[in-house]
C-alpha cells in the first residue's frame, strides 16, 4: 500500500462531524431522524438562539445563531430541543477514540472535528480506504455522520472536508488548488472571517485567487503577519504538523504582584485583582486560550500564603470574567489581614479552537442582545468606511508577552489514481 502514499510529504485527514449536536440527538432518539431539528437555548423564550440544526431544518433556511422565533417562522414544524452537554461530550470522546485506532497522530481542534496524520498508516490501506473505514466506523458505532477531507496538509484537508456535506469524502491535492479553490469567494477560505474579508475586499481582493496573487507588502500592511500566512494558505501551503499535544502546550498563565506596602483596604485589593486579571486575560489572548479554572493566592505580612481555586462550568477568557471569579475566590480566602502579595492564575487552559463555544448558550443570548448595536456599527462602516470603528477584542496591537508580566507557569474529487499527492 506504500505506492498510494507520497515518498515525501504527509497525508492528512480532516474529520468533520455533520450537524453534530442535532445528529447526536437523532442517534439517541431515532424518531427524530428525517425531521427538521434545532438545538437552542431558552427554548421557551422568544429570544432563544439556534445553537445548531439538522440538514432537514437548513433546507428551510434555518441557520446557527438565528433567533428561535425567526427559525420557527421559516419552519413551523421545527422540533426544538435544549442542549445536553454531557451527551455531546461523551460522543466527542468516543469519536476521538475511534480516530486514535487509525493513527496515534490525532489533533482535536473542536468538540466535533480533528486532524489525523495517516502518512505511516499504509498497512491499513489507501488514504481513501482509511477515510471510508473511519466514516463507516463512526456511522456504525456512534450512528453519526461525518465528512472527511484528504490532503497533503492541514489547511487543504480542512477545505476538502467542507466541499461535500453531509457524508462526503473529498481528495484535494495542491495541484488542484487553482481549479478548485481559486474561483471561490475569499470569505469561503478557512481562516477568513467577515472582518478580514471586508479588509481584503477594500483592497480589491474578492477571490481566493486574488489573495494567492496578492502583493505581500500590501497584505502585511492590511493584515499584519497574518497577511503572509493567508497568502501561503491560498497557494495551498501549510507546514503545520498534526500535533496531539497542541491543546496542552500551556499548563497555566498567572500573574502576581508584591504590593509596595501591606494593604488591608478591600477596594484597593479589588483594584489590584482587576489589574492582575487584565494581565492574565491579555496573555491568554496572545496564547489563544481559554481557562477552565481560576486560582487566587494571598500572602500576608507574616509571609503565610493562602490559596483558593475554582473549576468553571464554562471556559472563560475576558478580563471581566477572570476578575469576577478572582474576586469571589479572594473573599473566600481573605482573613481580613493586611496583604503583602496577590496573585491570579488561570489553569486548565484550552486552545480557542477546541473550546466548543456553541455549548455556551449564554454567549448566543448576548450576541442576540447586541443586534441593535451591530446594526448601528454596520451603518457607520457603510457610510464612513470599514475602519471607522472596530471591536477592541479584534485589535492586534497588544503588547508583547514579556512586557505584560511574569509567567507563573499552555472539486469534490474522488479520483482513484495510484498516487494522490
Amino acid at each position: 500500500m506504500k505506492s498510494y502514499y507520497p515518498k515525501k510529504g504527509r497525508v492528512i485527514l480532516h474529520v468533520d462531524m455533520n450537524s453534530f449536536y442535532a445528529s447526536v440527538e437523532c442517534a439517541y432518539n431515532p424518531l427524530l431522524k428525517g425531521k427538521p431539528l434545532a438545538i437552542a437555548g431558552n427554548v421557551e423564550e422568544r429570544k432563544g438562539i439556534i445553537v445548531t440544526c439538522s440538514y432537514e431544518a437548513r433546507k428551510f433556511g434555518v441557520k446557527t445563531t438565528m433567533p428561535l422565533w425567526e427559525a420557527k417562522k421559516l419552519c413551523p414544524k421545527l422540533t426544538v430541543m435544549p442542549p445536553n452537554f454531557d451527551r455531546y461530550r461523551k460522543a466527542s470522546l468516543e469519536l476521538f477514540s475511534i480516530l486514535n485506532e487509525f493513527s496515534p497522530l490525532v489533533e482535536p481542534i473542536s468538540i466535533d472535528e480533528g486532524y489525523v496524520d495517516i502518512t505511516d498508516s499504509y498497512d491499513s490501506g489507501s488514504p481513501i480506504h482509511i477515510a471510508e473505514t473511519i466514516q463507516k466506523s463512526i456511522l456504525e458505532r456512534l450512528d453519526l455522520p461525518c465528512s472527511i477531507g484528504i490532503a497533503p496538509n492541514k489547511f487543504l484537508a480542512k477545505m476538502a472536508s467542507d466541499l461535500k456535506k453531509p457524508m462526503g469524502i473529498t481528495v484535494l491535492r495542491k495541484r488542484d488548488v487553482p481549479a478548485i479553490l481559486w474561483p471561490m469567494e475569499v470569505e469561503e477560505m478557512h481562516g477568513i472571517g467577515k472582518k478580514t474579508g471586508e479588509k481584503l475586499r477594500a483592497i480589491g481582493i474578492t477571490t481566493i485567487k486574488d489573495l494567492a496573487m496578492g502583493d505581500s507588502v500590501q497584505l502585511k500592511a492590511v493584515l499584519g503577519i497574518n497577511g503572509k500566512r493567508l497568502k501561503e494558505r491560498a497557494n495551498g501551503e501549510d507546514k503545520r504538523m498534526v500535533d496531539p499535544e497542541a491543546a496542552n502546550e500551556f499548563k497555566s498563565i498567572g500573574n502576581s504582584t508584591t504590593l509596595p506596602k501591606d494593604i488591608a483596604n478591600q477596594q484597593e485589593l479589588f483594584s489590584i485583582l482587576d489589574s492582575l486579571a487584565f494581565k492574565v486575560a491579555t496573555r491568554m489572548k496572545i496564547k489563544h486560550v481559554h481557562t477552565l479554572a481560576i486560582a487566587v493566592t494571598i500572602r500576608y505580612e507574616n509571609r503565610k500564603n493562602n490559596s483558593k481555586s475554582m473549576k468553571l462550568i464554562n471556559p472563560i477568557k475576558t478580563q471581566s470574567e477572570i476578575f469576577e471569579m478572582s474576586k469571589q475566590l479572594f473573599l473566600k480566602a481573605w482573613s481580613g489581614d493586611a496583604v503583602r502579595l496577590l496573585g491570579v492564575t488561570a489553569t486548565e487552559l484550552v486552545d480557542n479552537n477546541i473550546v466548543a463555544k456553541q455549548l455556551d448558550l449564554f454567549s448566543y443570548e448576548k450576541e442576540a442582545e447586541k443586534e441593535p448595536l451591530l446594526k448601528t456599527i454596520s451603518a457607520l462602516k457603510e457610510k464612513y468606511g470599514a475602519s471607522i470603528i472596530e471591536n477592541a477584542g479584534d485589535r492586534s496591537d497588544w503588547k508583547e508577552e514579556e512586557n505584560i508580566g511574569t509567567s507563573t507557569s499552555f472539486n469534490k474529487d474522488f479520483l482513484q489514481r495510484k498516487k494522490f499527492f
